[in-house]
């Protein structure tokens, strides 16, 4: 039984480095020509196959005797995003939600030296401090890299509804952070505090934002909602300040991107991560919900805020940006795009890491002149069919008239 169980693990071994040295492509039966926007790629950069051996199996065989896996991986998706150390050596680096098969999720940093393929995780999973109230459930990690020094780590804590003690399904969701310098060490922080009743998809943003006295402020995007899935009367990405992210309170809660009818966030939306900052004005990924006959149809879509005032938009593509595609619709829970990560590198291209499914990560990739002229020039949703075949009237016009001249 000894040497079936050394035999399997040897064969284990050599199926996993395969699978994380081999290298990845751009999806060309996806794009080709393309869109001109981004560039899918072939593989998912991380699976749950792509979680260490030694997470799952007990390799002894006198405890193991059949190397049976025990303790299974159900799903790796949802990671922010960050180049670490940050400069031309450094990594890029995802803090990963991984889901084990016992449904609890927890936090794995992994790294490639070129964004795309060879992800290999950290020897451990991160070890979140707790609060006094011991999380249940943790995931869907935002990296700010903030100007006070700090690299922060803004997340959904999640806990059993007390109020409701009979219903085993009732949660409550709200904004966890923790801290750290070198992503290793964390420190965690007290809940955000705001009037909402719950909160997910926080995001810090990455400057401080002066009050209307002029005191610098951290600025938070949030997500108020009324229930733990359905955000009732809320909804819509909020943007507020706070003093102290060691304390974090918000007191007022405006609406940067509010959810409209008939559009692909109908039902609920959330900002995704942190913006990037460019000349033209802050890039902003989200995600979007609308429903359908089967179910709820999670896609991401872009917009642009201006450069001294990142709560207002100056730029709002209609339609989305990445929808699932192929067997990416296909999943945990199916039909899903959703996006918590990207970095955008000194050169200008940008990484951008979108879980399909809740049930895997990939990667697309473009640049940020790429990204600006798409929200500059697509036209934003005008909300009926009668003026979006207008636009479409207008633009076969313009293209007939160029054709003319050529």
């Amino acid at each position: 039984m000894t040497v079936k169980a050394q035999q399997r693990l040897a064969d284990l071994q050599a199926e996993f480095e395969a699978l994380v040295s081999a290298p990845n492509a751009p999806h060309h039966s996806m794009v080709a020509p393309g869109n001109g926007i981004y560039q899918r790629w072939q593989h998912p950069v991380i699976t749950a196959a792509h979680v260490p051996l030694e997470w799952r199996y007990d390799f002894n065989p006198q405890t193991n005797p059949f190397m049976m896996e025990r303790m299974g991986i159900n799903a790796t998706f949802n990671a922010g995003a960050m180049k670490w150390p940050n400069n031309k050596d450094g990594k890029y680096i995802v803090v990963v939600r991984v889901e084990g098969d016992d449904r609890k999720s927890f936090f794995a940093i992994a790294e490639s030296a070129n964004g795309v393929d060879n992800f290999r995780f950290w020897p451990k999973p991160v070890a979140l401090p707790q609060t006094e109230d011991p999380d249940t459930n943790v995931y869907d990690m935002r990296l700010t890299q903030h100007a006070d020094g700090w690299i922060y780590g803004l997340f959904c804590t999640e806990r059993k509804d007390l109020t409701q003690p009979d219903d085993l399904s009732a949660a409550t969701a709200q904004c966890g952070i923790a801290r750290t310098k070198d992503l290793i060490t964390w420190e965690r922080l007290p809940d955000l505090i705001t009037h909402s009743g719950q909160q997910r998809n926080v995001v810090l943003h990455p400057e401080f934002v002066p009050d209307e006295s002029g005191k610098a402020k951290y600025a938070l995007y949030t997500r108020p909602q009324d229930g733990f899935i359905s955000v009732g009367a809320g909804g819509g990405i909020g943007w507020g300040l706070t003093d102290d992210m060691t304390k974090a309170v918000i007191d007022t809660e405006v609406i940067v991107d509010n959810k409209a009818y008939h559009t692909i966030k109908e039902i609920k939306n959330g900002q995704g991560p942190a913006p990037i900052k460019t000349p033209e004005g802050w890039l902003h990924l989200a995600h979007g919900v609308r429903n359908t006959a089967a179910g709820l149809r999670y896609v991401l879509y872009l917009f642009m805020t201006a450069l001294n005032e990142p709560w207002k938009i100056i730029y709002a593509p209609g339609g989305h940006f990445i929808a699932p595609q192929g067997e990416e619709r296909v999943g945990d829970v199916s039909n899903v795009t959703f996006s918590n990560g990207w970095i955008a590198d000194d050169d200008g291209r940008v990484f951008i890491y979108y879980a399909s499914s809740d049930t895997r990560l990939h990667v697309a990739t473009s640049t940020v002149a790429q990204l600006i002229d798409y929200c500059k020039n697509t036209p934003a949703d005008p909300l009926t069919s009668a003026a979006c075949v207008q636009q479409r009237i207008d633009l076969i016009e313009r293209n007939i008239a160029f054709l003319a001249c050529t």
